[in-house]
């Protein structure tokens, strides 16, 4: 029997109650496929601060430590925006992949045929969508040195520093690469390099190691235009490799695609422990009414099957759950349409749960 440790960080908002979804289909998963899973929790974020005054104990950081991946729901909310920058929940975040060398982020955007009519645009563009963003993730502009407000003369001036050293880009080209190779065999790297110098480089490296993957496809586009066809013709798109900033952006206009943020997940991978968490944040106008959509971090669970464990058949039954539990009409108010079934949060988990024992 396969034995797993999971460090669980519900962190804030809705993160404990879709964390919970999670857990029940893992454990389903674990039934089926006969595996043992061990999970132990810590506090991150706004919870963490609350407790011990600071976003990433020590204590949370053991635990990830001695773990085989990180189950992360979300961090932040209004209630520590007045904190100092240095100690606000979002920095746990951005610490909590340093440690890990998660520098590679994997957001696929994948439309499921069930819920066409929660986009916003139209069937024609957006039938049949699967797009992989691959987003570089330990450096870039929210890294980057020098950073910080300063007094300059008579005024105060914000700085933050667009820096990528060449192995940085190499490693994320690799990774993306890799993921083509098992797709659609084509990568769009996106940059800004008739502005941004750090980006000139970023392209240069890229073509560099494409010279190593002649098999696979590969074009680039500056980030605006690539915002700009991600609505027009979506379809166009199979990998997308990016920097921190242009990724973080890039991803959230993919989810938007689907219908809602709830649905996406992500996988940061790159150093020996993954990390694997929805792509939306805490939503705390919605903290515990039961009505947030747990998918995006069930499907997060289920890729940390296959980019942590090397059991993609795991990923797969889930995803067949979910499609199955959307094709019979249930929905959790996010991506509501007539004629469907609304759902609780805990109701979405129990269903996805019961049909991963029994989904063929």
């Amino acid at each position: 029997m396969k034995r797993i440790k999971v460090a669980v960080l519900p962190g804030d908002g809705i993160g404990p109650e879709i964390v919970r979804q999670a857990i029940k289909v893992m454990d389903a998963a674990a039934e089926r496929f006969g595996l043992e899973i061990t999970y132990k929790e810590a506090l991150i974020g706004g919870a963490a601060i609350d407790e011990t005054g600071v976003p990433f104990p020590d204590e949370t950081k053991e635990i990830v430590l001695s773990s085989d991946a990180v189950l992360l729901g979300a961090v932040g909310g209004p209630k520590w925006d007045n904190l100092e920058f240095s100690i606000r929940p979002e920095r746990a975040l951005l610490g909590l992949r340093k440690l890990l060398n998660t520098f590679a982020n994997l957001r696929p955007a994948k439309l499921y045929d069930e819920l066409i009519d929660a986009s916003s645009l139209k069937p024609e563009i957006i039938k049949g969508v699967d797009i992989m963003v691959v987003r570089e993730l330990n450096s870039g502009i929210y890294f980057g040195i020098p950073k910080g407000i300063f007094v300059d003369g008579d005024e105060r001036v914000g700085i933050n520093t667009l820096r990528y050293k060449e192995h940085e880009v190499e490693r994320i080209a690799r990774v993306a690469f890799e993921v083509a190779r098992k797709r659609g065999k084509k990568v769009t790297s996106v940059d800004k390099a008739n502005v941004l110098e750090a980006t000139v480089l970023w392209r240069e490296v890229v073509e560099r190691v494409h010279k190593e993957y002649e098999d696979v496809e590969l074009n680039h586009m500056y980030v605006d235009n690539a915002a700009m066809q991600i609505i027009r013709w979506p379809k166009q798109f199979d990998v997308i490799v990016t920097t921190n900033m242009f990724g973080d952006i890039l991803s959230d206009a993919c989810a938007m695609l689907t219908g809602s943020l709830g649905m996406l997940p992500s996988a940061s991978i790159g150093g020996k422990i993954g990390l694997y968490e929805p792509i939306h944040g805490s939503a705390p106008d919605i903290a515990g009414q039961n009505i947030a959509n747990p998918i995006a971090t069930i499907n997060s669970a289920a890729m940390m099957f296959t980019y942590s464990f090397d059991m993609p058949e795991v990923e797969e039954a889930i995803d067949k759950a979910v499609r199955s539990v959307l094709a019979k009409g249930y929905r959790t108010k996010d991506i509501y349409s007539e004629g469907c079934k609304l759902v609780s949060t805990e109701e979405m988990g129990d269903l996805i749960a019961e049909e991963v024992k029994i989904a063929k």
